[in-house]
């Protein structure tokens, strides 16, 4: 079982680094104090330089068709690019889905490895028909 021991947004202690999803090489969400947590396993470490370039990061919430699943969450860490690094989750992957209407901003997207924290950016969220979306962020 998945433990994750907090301090407000902060991550005090956890296992996943040493948990089975952690070794096929799944990253989880996790959800505390105003921050999506993302924990990003050893084998994905070197995605997290292709992250820092990102200004905030859309999590988009749809159904995830070509996996077959229901519910699902896309992070798009926009860099205004034509190929912002982009990464797909099933809701077996995070510890909660938002609801529809906490639709817009107001949160915090920090990524941790095995080192600690490595990066914090805004957060902005939406509801989507379906993911991928990659679509930017339209304030409408």
């Amino acid at each position: 079982m998945l433990r994750i021991d907090n301090q407000g947004q902060k991550i005090v202690e956890t296992n996943f680094w040493d948990s089975e999803m952690a070794r096929r090489g799944y990253f989880y969400l996790s959800w505390n104090a105003g921050a999506a947590r993302l924990l990003v396993p050893d084998a994905q470490a070197g995605s997290v330089r292709e992250m820092k370039s990102a200004k905030y990061v859309i999590v988009s919430r749809g159904r995830w068709e070509e996996a077959g699943r229901d519910d699902a969450l896309e992070l798009l860490f926009e860099d205004k690019s034509d190929n912002p690094y982009c990464l797909h989750l099933s809701k077996e992957q995070t510890d909660r889905l938002i609801p529809e209407e906490d639709q817009g901003g107001g949160f915090w997207v920090v990524v941790w490895t095995r080192r600690g924290q490595q990066l914090r950016l805004p957060g902005k969220y939406r509801k989507v028909e379906t993911v991928p979306c990659l679509q930017p962020w339209s304030e409408n």
